[in-house]
């Protein structure tokens, strides 16, 4: 009986450990007005349990090592007769930086057409060959796409495998309505992003991931100076994909969310000509952010 007791107990170390996210799922509903919020707050329940209590891959995650992600998703409105939510997603990955307290952004976006039904207390479950639920669409995205990055971040093109799942899932999604999942449509909807990211011209994005944060952020305990020269070797890296596919806006979006980490790195610290390359970089690629850009010269 002790046996047999253990092997259980085991076996459920096992699964509790195969859950790969630390996913917080927040619903704001403060635009929708005269609705049981009942509805939001069992919604909110049901997102965190699907992203969190499942194991989206074969690989083994220690409770400390679950990717860190944070989806917020505003409705702005609700059609209770039909299900229907229509949302906005901000959405963000971080990840630890090694042998500190500081955690990093890995990844972080607007989704402009976060739209779903459900009706309280559905069973959300996922089968990508077989996709009619829009919501459950939509969160496996984010989960695999989660993964992915966060597995580019620790080797190079280490993700390949959870993406390559995610492009089945836009792919088989192009039967729904839907905004967000069709081609062409917008550059940042999650066709393109997926699109862009996985592209062969864009592969010096997909690379700087990993020289970004693992041979830069993380180098920096040991040795700042070879840190930070990972990271100037990454902007580098960053020009060449825009170059590359000038038309994608990935570049962009990584140095919106990237731009106070940036600016902290260089700012006092480096070589005149280090800084100086950086800083042309960046300001060429988003201009907008020149009044941040100019604190690396400093």
């Amino acid at each position: 009986m002790r046996k047999e007791l253990f092997t259980l107990l085991f076996l459920l170390s096992l699964c509790t450990q195969a859950q790969e996210l630390n996913c917080k799922v927040k619903i704001n509903h403060a635009q929708v007005q005269g609705t049981n919020t009942s509805i939001f707050e069992t919604l909110e329940t049901a997102l965190n349990e699907f992203m969190n209590n499942r194991a989206w891959t074969e690989l083994q995650y220690a409770q400390d090592e679950r990717i860190e992600c944070n989806m917020n998703v505003t409705v702005k409105a609700y059609n209770q007769a039909e299900n229907a939510f229509t949302c906005e997603l901000l959405f963000q990955l971080s990840r630890p930086v090694f042998n500190s307290n500081y955690n990093t952004i890995v990844f972080s976006m607007r989704d402009l057409n976060f739209n779903f039904t459900y009706q309280e207390y559905d069973q959300l479950e996922f089968n990508i060959n077989m996709m009619d639920n829009s919501l459950t669409a939509l969160m496996a995205y984010y989960a695999y796409l989660f993964i992915g990055m966060d597995m580019d971040s620790f080797a190079p093109l280490g993700g390949s495998d959870a993406l390559h799942i995610v492009e089945q899932i836009v792919n088989n999604a192009q039967t729904m309505n839907d905004k967000g999942w069709k081609a062409f449509d917008d550059n940042r909807n999650r066709h393109g992003i997926i699109n862009d990211y996985m592209d062969g011209a864009m592969e010096p994005f997909r690379r700087l991931f990993y020289k970004y944060h693992r041979e830069g952020l993380d180098e920096m305990s040991n040795n700042v100076d070879r840190g930070r020269t990972a990271i100037t070797e990454s902007i580098e890296m960053l020009q060449e994909a825009r170059t590359n596919k000038p038309l994608s806006d990935l570049p962009i979006i990584f140095t919106d969310y990237k731009r106070d980490e940036l600016v902290n790195i260089y700012k006092g610290h480096g070589t005149v000509k280090e800084k100086e390359e950086v800083f042309n970089i960046l300001s060429n690629m988003n201009a907008s952010q020149n009044n941040h850009w100019k604190n690396i010269q400093k």
